[in-house]
């Protein structure tokens, strides 16, 4: 089985090398370097979204009492939909509710992480976001809808999977703490290792660290004004 470092660190590594070949347009007022500069940290700060979502995806992965999954087509029915627009005054409700999941959804969502814990017969789906900052209010509220169209669906969802579901829940992980919804429907990192009953954060800033120092050393090569090329 491969470790994380054999599963992350190539996938870092392709996208600092990504950024080094980035193109971009010089604004008239920073000049091309620090335009440069701006724009490969721009371009970083989007691209750890995914490396957020994959660290903590196989970090999840390792415990030995969950299964664990991503799903990129996870159908909304229009009866999920109907249920929601009742909700949104009272959200808690949602907990509560629950819908049969069907294949024949008008659109779908993108779940980074879906989580089944064995032992406790429960069955968690997850957005991950870097929450460094906060959305506006029309994002907030297709946050939410998402959240609580997959929170009714969710355990249905798991039975069609030939799962024993007892619990099911729907969260947001703001990983760094801004979150655009409130409790309970959101998580941040500090919470993640209490929350799953498993080791999470240190590995996810492992690779948080790497990027990091990786991004780094990218933006010290590049050439100062005035400075001559190193080739």
């Amino acid at each position: 089985m491969s470790t994380l470092e054999e599963i992350l660190a190539p996938q870092i590594d392709l996208t600092i090398d990504g950024l080094k070949r980035k193109r971009f347009t010089p604004d008239p007022i920073s000049g091309k370097h620090y335009s440069k500069i701006t724009s490969v940290i721009s371009s970083a700060c989007k691209r750890h979204g995914y490396i957020l979502e994959r660290a903590i995806l196989e970090q999840l992965k390792t415990c030995p009492r969950f299964e664990v999954w991503e799903d990129k087509v996870f159908h909304v029915t229009d009866t999920a939909e109907h249920i929601v627009d009742t909700l949104f005054g009272t959200p808690d409700r949602a907990m509560q509710t629950t819908t049969d999941y069907s294949q024949q959804g008008h659109r779908t969502l993108q779940l980074d992480a879906i989580v089944y814990d064995r032992e406790r017969k429960t069955l968690g789906a997850y957005e991950i976001k870097r929450g460094a900052g906060l959305h506006d209010s029309g994002k907030r509220r297709s946050i939410l809808r998402d959240l609580l169209c997959t929170q009714v669906l969710l355990k249905s969802y798991g039975v069609q999977r030939g799962l024993e579901v007892a619990e099911a829940a729907s969260r947001v992980i703001f990983y760094y703490g801004k979150c655009s919804i409130k409790k309970p429907f959101c998580l941040t990192a500090q919470e993640l290792d209490d929350y799953f009953g498993w080791p999470v954060r240190d590995a996810v800033e492992r690779f948080n660290e790497y990027y990091r120092k990786k991004l780094f050393d990218l933006l010290l090569n590049f050439n100062a004004p005035g400075q001559a090329s190193n080739g």
